[in-house]
């Protein structure tokens, strides 16, 4: 039986690559391949590569540089807007609760 799935490079442990295998968006299993396996310009964090099983064994597996391109610049995107939602030093609100050593707790008039 032939199966298709999308394998995505997590990372790399020595000479052995780690791959996670989604199935439908989901990551359904971890493979682990030689580095040497991998075509040689897939071989970076975060490529893309369609992975065909036959029965128990890996056949073929492709590098997808544009879905690579396209992983990454989302990723990139949410990261930003995650960034711009965060507080700054500058919308903190003013502290009245002494913290900042100029409230009156503790004083002895």
């Amino acid at each position: 039986m032939k199966r298709q799935y999308t394998a995505v490079l997590d990372r790399f442990e020595e000479d052995t690559a780690v791959l996670l295998v989604e199935d439908e968006g989901e990551v359904v299993d971890e493979l682990l391949v030689d580095r040497w396996e991998l075509p040689e310009p897939g071989r970076e964090q975060g490529a893309v590569f369609d992975l065909c099983v036959c029965g128990s064994s890996l056949r073929l597996l492709s590098y997808r540089p544009g879905e690579t391109e396209a992983r990454a610049t989302a990723s990139q995107s949410r990261f930003d807007r995650l960034a711009r939602d965060l507080p700054s030093a500058d919308d903190a609100p003013s502290g009245t609760d002494g913290a900042d050593g100029s409230g009156d707790e503790g004083s002895t008039e």
